[in-house]
């Protein structure tokens, strides 16, 4: 006999079906495609080189440690080890926070930044042939508001959330 208090799960319809799959089967091609164009040409996972871009991107090509984490969407220990085989690349180095003794800054070195100059020109040629060559103007928009609004949905913003860079 069912729990009266259970409450039914409200299962996709058969075209949200369509939709989940086709993004997942989509966004899975697509990460292996960017990761194995990157290992290939770059001799590094794709999420390394989103963790270069951050530190090149930033003011002195340093963040600290926590907030690189946060915009990765990756957890601290993940970080801490991605961190550590930069750094035995030369690509990054880490520098003691003067502010906080626990603190830690990642630093983009003038060899890491070299190797994400010559590895940007490939990635960002894979990036347009595989999503934005092959979308409208129109399409484009539409698929950059959407992910803002499942973006916006996932991150929240009260104390206590379980969010990756927290654990």
């Amino acid at each position: 006999m069912k729990n009266a208090s259970a409450v039914e799960p409200q299962w996709l319809t058969a075209g949200e079906q369509l939709v989940w799959r086709s993004y997942l089967h989509a966004t899975t091609l697509l990460e292996d495609h960017l990761d194995r164009q990157l290992q290939r040409d770059a001799g590094m996972p794709h999420i390394y080189y989103g963790l270069l871009v951050k530190l090149a991107e930033s003011p002195g090509r340093r963040l600290r440690m926590t907030e690189l984490a946060m915009d990765a969407k990756i957890t601290r220990s993940r970080l801490s080890h991605a961190v550590a085989r930069l750094e035995k690349n030369g690509w990054v180095r880490r520098e003691d926070c003067p502010s906080d003794k626990r603190g830690q800054f990642a630093v983009l070195t003038d060899q890491g930044l070299e190797v994400l100059r010559r590895a940007a020109p490939g990635h960002v040629a894979v990036v347009r042939a595989a999503l934005f060559d092959r979308l409208t103007p129109e399409q484009q928009k539409s698929l950059g508001e959407i992910m803002e609004i499942v973006a916006e949905g996932l991150q929240p913003n009260e104390a206590g959330a379980d969010l990756p860079w927290l654990r």
